[in-house]
């Protein structure tokens, strides 16, 4: 043994001097990754405005920005030149003011910065600053990426340190003052303690011992409690050992047993309910001395209805509920989350936790985006470099063993740039949806955003023919390599992002991959029934509204000039796709799109699959309608952005014959930030913001009447107004897009709480929703809706959470968000508030020692003072700010 370990170290000692030995490109690049600290400083949003000249760079609608990258040498000088710092960047780099530097961009959001024959190296402690010019504007910390990297020739990519972090705001600065208005007309009210004490200050505590969430359709509510002293004896006849394990779980969460002495007797018995109550999901609950009572339509019902009896309870208390009766049904067959798992992974464990949650609170469809530019994220039998090389990113320029860095993913693939869900987790999460009463809709998004599909089939076709097998090699293949067309799309790739329509191969790789996911769902005992097909952005964005030609006689001010010439539409230069045009199988270019969306709906439908769901947009050309596609139903996620015409659009579209699930990015995306603060997370561009309160506000069915309580992306009030017949819709969807969540963490905190809201209103349809009306037009200036029953729901929505909701996903290890406080100073005394009454508030004098709040007796604060709110456990806080005393109450 003495021996062995003796040759165990010598080994070790061994290579660890054989490391100490570096290529001088090595040591270059260690040198800068491990001293450059890198800064971000915003100049300025509004450069039109400023007199750069964003027209002339081909900004679009000519709007850009100015960024100082600031590089300051903290480590020995570097005289070398031949390295390059890859970052990432949302907005495209139009122009370097530096002439020491040039920055490229790759592809997508990855740049390239290197330095020119003028670089006179880093001196030791030198500071350069290395002025940009971006397009749009950049608002939030999390437009700024984490994950950028160093690389020369022989070496190997490192990380640089002071990058190296999910803390954006450590190398972000200047997002103050205008810099925070997208332009300067915007008038969005920026989240400081003061402004959101003034949003809170109408949400008061309120007992609500008998108030649900989602809110039941009718409730009377008796006199008195129930006690329990051992818990609740529930019947588990109409369960299966699945759903009576999903339950069990859940009480586990509440702190209840199940298997206890309060008798809870379950029946099925549709044939007892009529009218609005005769609907799957539907149930009958009694709670009283003698015990409690459910009468459910279906199993989906009697499950539902435990997760009410666990929904009364406080999880700090359950020695008691209150006596009641509940009638209750589902407003929408379709209540549904999207996760998108390709832009960032999210762990198999991260998923089933939310499967928990989405039965805690009665929603019913998981929507999972699996695929995407950025990675494909589900194994695939017989296709492994779907997997191999899609699911992963690294620094690989030829792309053969993974796909390029992107949204600060870095040079490797250990992070949630990289990952996928084996064949087993898929079945897994299945088999999990499928004891909660939920169904899961996968989504290979096609023809556009298919990238990493493209790619990694490329490199499939390499390997086969490299070993001589072209039949193979091209059975599979997504590219017409003939294709020349110049395209850009929404996330800056060229025409790699495209699956091409018109190649026979295109459409024996959806066969494929419908078929091997198909099994997957019966291994799982969850047959497929719904296959979305993705079908958004298929386009070039340089062809968009906001471009105009170099050459126009008569350029307008608000659009970026640039060669039109040069531009294509996706597959223009196909020859594959020219030969469908010749013959007249379609009409034109833009059409491909729409063709490949009915020839993947026939795909579906001749494997038996009743349900076929698109995002809308990808099937715009498609002037039948639902009538065009091969499967009985014919589904579409409505994304267009109400003040953009969406409040009109979607009945249209309804009309059509479509089942119509609300995904309106203003109102139900879930990757936007909480609040108009830089230092929230998130994409921003159908709305600055959507907090938890708004997402309740939202009226899916009328969606004219939102133009009376919310406000477009600058604050400002829009029109709304019925034009079309009366229509229903299907159901609803909250989105949550991965671009700026890159960790598990950061996904709950932007899934919750606010999903809670959004399983509300797919439940639920408040006293304040009017009916949809042609011809009745909504604006900031009307009164036709009930804003005092609004309130009133608001409120006691607001307090469940508060007092009861916000624990019990504590309790189930969910990182939600907790809400920051608003607080002033009123004559000197601390006045602090929160959206949700119950959640505990403490405020500091020093930022390091923390009090707890107390409304009775206010502190009286002469100095600097910090607020944050706290979990219920105490163990979990939200961001801490400073109170700005010049906000005084108004």
């Amino acid at each position: 043994m003495f021996k062995r370990n003796l040759i165990a170290a010598t080994m070790v000692a061994t290579l660890a001097g054989c490391a100490t030995v570096q290529s001088p490109e090595q040591s270059v690049v260690n040198t800068l990754a491990n001293n450059l600290d890198i800064h971000y400083q915003v100049v300025t949003n509004h450069g039109a405005n400023e007199g750069i000249a964003c027209q002339d760079l081909g900004a679009e609608w000519a709007s850009c920005n100015k960024v100082i990258m600031t590089l300051i040498n903290e480590g020995e000088a570097v005289a070398a030149k031949d390295w390059a710092i890859y970052f990432h960047s949302v907005r495209l780099i139009l122009d370097v003011q530096n002439e020491q530097f040039k920055i490229t961009r790759v592809t997508g959001d990855l740049h390239k910065l290197e330095p020119t024959e003028k670089f006179d190296g880093f001196a030791a402690g030198e500071v350069i600053e290395i002025p940009y010019v971006g397009e749009y504007w950049q608002l939030f910390a999390t437009d700024f990426f984490p994950g950028a990297f160093v690389t020369a020739p022989n070496a190997e990519p490192k990380r640089i340190a002071s990058l190296d972090t999910e803390e954006i705001g450590a190398f972000v600065s200047g997002l103050s003052g205008d810099n925070l208005k997208r332009t300067p007309d915007d008038n969005n009210v920026i989240a400081t303690a003061a402004t959101r004490y003034e949003k809170n200050v109408d949400t008061q505590f309120e007992d609500v011992s008998t108030a649900l969430i989602p809110s039941p359709l009718y409730v009377e509510a008796t006199q008195g409690t129930v006690k329990l002293a051992n818990g609740i004896a529930l019947s588990k006849a109409p369960f299966t050992e699945e759903q009576w394990q999903a339950l069990e779980t859940r009480a586990e969460v509440i702190g209840v047993d199940i298997d206890g002495a309060l008798p809870m007797s379950v029946v099925l018995a549709s044939e007892t309910f009529s009218g609005e109550m005769a609907r799957s999901g539907a149930y009958k609950l009694v709670i009283g001395d003698e015990g409690i009572e459910v009468t459910a339509f279906d199993q989906a019902g009697a499950f539902y209805a435990v997760q009410s009896v666990f929904g009364l309870m406080d999880s700090n208390n359950t020695t008691s509920l209150p006596k009641l009766r509940i009638q209750d049904a589902p407003r929408f067959d379709y209540r549904g989350i999207m996760v998108d798992v390709a832009r960032n992974f999210h762990s198999k464990a991260a998923i089933l936790a939310t499967l928990d949650q989405m039965a805690a609170y009665k929603m019913n469809k998981l929507h999972l985006h699996l695929s995407d530019d950025e990675g494909w994220r589900l194994e695939i039998p017989g296709l492994p470099e779907l997997t191999n090389v899609g699911s992963q990113r690294c620094f690989d320029l030829n792309e053969q063993t993974c796909l390029l860095p992107q949204l600060g993913s870095g040079p490797d693939s250990d992070n949630f740039g990289s990952g996928f869900f084996s064949k087993a987790d898929y079945v897994e999460i299945l088999q999990y949806a499928k004891a909660r009463h939920i169904e899961v809709i996968p989504e290979i998004d096609m023809p556009a955003h298919a990238r990493a599909a493209v790619i990694s089939m490329e490199a499939r076709y390499t390997r086969l023919m490299n070993e001589g097998n072209e039949a193979a090699a091209n059975e599979y293949r997504l590219m017409d390599p003939n294709d020349t067309s110049n395209v850009t799309t929404v996330q800056f790739y060229n025409r790699q992002s495209f699956i091409n329509p018109c190649m026979d191969s295109s459409t024996r790789f959806v066969d494929k991959v419908i078929s091997e996911v198909m099994a997957m769902h019966n291994e799982a005992g969850m047959p497929l029934t719904t296959w979305h097909f993705g079908g958004d952005e298929a386009k070039n964005i340089k062809l968009g509204a906001g471009f105009q030609d170099i050459h126009d006689a008569n350029p307008v001010a608000w659009k970026g000039s640039i060669d039109l010439s040069k531009q294509d539409k996706p597959f223009a230069r196909s020859p594959e796709c020219a030969r469908l045009i010749e013959n007249g199988v379609v009409t034109d270019y833009g059409h491909l799109p729409s063709y490949f969306a009915a020839k993947v709906s026939q795909i579906a439908a001749n494997k038996g699959l009743p349900s076929f769901q698109a995002w809308q947009d990808g099937l715009k050309y498609n002037k039948g309608g639902a009538s065009d596609f091969a499967t009985a139903n014919t589904r579409v996620n409505f994304w267009d952005v109400l003040y953009w015409g969406g409040n009109a659009s979607a009945y249209e579209w309804a009309e059509k014959g479509y089942d119509l699930i609300l995904s309106n990015p203003d109102y139900v995306y879930m990757d936007f930030p909480y609040e108009v603060d830089a230092q929230e997370r998130g994409y921003y561009w159908g709305t600055r913001a959507t907090d938890t309160r708004k997402m309740f506000g939202f009226a899916p069915e009328n969606l004219p009447q939102n133009a009376e309580t919310s406000v477009d992306r600058d604050g400002n009030g829009f029109s709304g107004k019925g034009t079309t017949g009366v229509q229903t819709f299907h159901g609803l969807s909250a989105q949550l897009w991965s671009e700026t969540v890159r960790t598990d963490e950061q996904y709950e905190y932007m899934v919750f709480p606010r999903v809670l809201a959004a399983a509300e209103r797919a439940w639920h349809r408040g006293e304040w929703e009017n009916d949809y009306q042609v011809g009745v037009e909504y604006t900031q200036q009307t009164d036709l809706v009930n804003k005092v029953a609004l309130h009133r729901e608001w409120q006691r929505f607001a307090n469940v959470m508060g007092q009861r909701e916000l624990a019990k996903l504590e309790k189930s290890d969910i990182d939600y968000r907790l809400p920051v406080p608003g607080a002033i100073i009123e004559a000197g005394k601390l006045m602090m508030n929160v959206q949700f009454p119950g959640v505990s508030l403490q405020y500091s004098t020093d930022g390091q020692n923390w009090q707890t709040y107390s409304e009775v007796e206010r502190p009286t604060i002469s100095g600097e003072v910090w607020v944050r709110s706290v979990s219920a456990s105490g163990e979990k806080n939200s961001r801490a700010i400073l109170v700005d005393k010049s906000h005084p109450k108004k």
